[in-house]
């Protein structure tokens, strides 16, 4: 298994990217099925943004400082995404927001994962070697194994948005 930080997010977004279509495939009257797949989604987000925030973006914004601005609306991006999550974790399928706001938070993902790879991830590969890259996704592993699974309540998710930018 590689241990290149984009490869790593790579197959995140391509799990989430299943997640998604999943949701998306489920029929209007399935809500145990939508739950546990809302369920698995902000898991998997909640990981991802994690690392990402932990890991990732303080290193690409000291190693590549001519992308401070993309790491900053990616904060905010995982911010909005974190709080979505946040909600649906706490919210019933039975809810009449529940697919809305499961629709809003995968859109929002969606581009947010475009952006990633289309624009910065080229980026971040043309200005770091290889090793640094390998070294960067090393920690992430380390890192993901300890992760939260569940989201923090939203004023936690501030605090800490507010730190990383500091």
């Amino acid at each position: 298994m590689s241990t290149d930080a984009i490869v790593l997010l790579r197959a995140d977004h391509k799990e989430i990217r299943h997640l998604f279509r999943a949701f998306e495939s489920t029929g209007d009257d399935d809500n145990a099925v939508k739950a546990d797949l809302v369920s698995r989604i902000v898991e998997a987000l909640t990981v991802h943004t994690y690392i990402e925030n932990e890991v990732m973006y303080p290193a690409i914004r000291e190693l590549v400082p001519e992308l401070e601005s993309d790491i900053i609306e990616s904060l905010e991006e995982h911010h909005v995404a974190d709080l979505l999550c946040a909600e649906l974790d706490a919210m019933d399928p039975d809810n009449e927001r529940f697919d809305a706001k499961t629709t809003v938070l995968i859109e929002a993902v969606g581009h947010h994962i475009d952006e990633e790879e289309g624009e910065w991830f080229p980026k971040v590969r043309a200005a770091l070697g290889r090793k640094e890259l390998q070294d960067i996704g090393a920690r992430m592993l380390e890192v993901r194994a300890t992760a939260p699974r569940r989201p923090q309540q939203p004023s936690s998710l501030k605090k800490a948005a507010d730190a990383l930018l500091a």
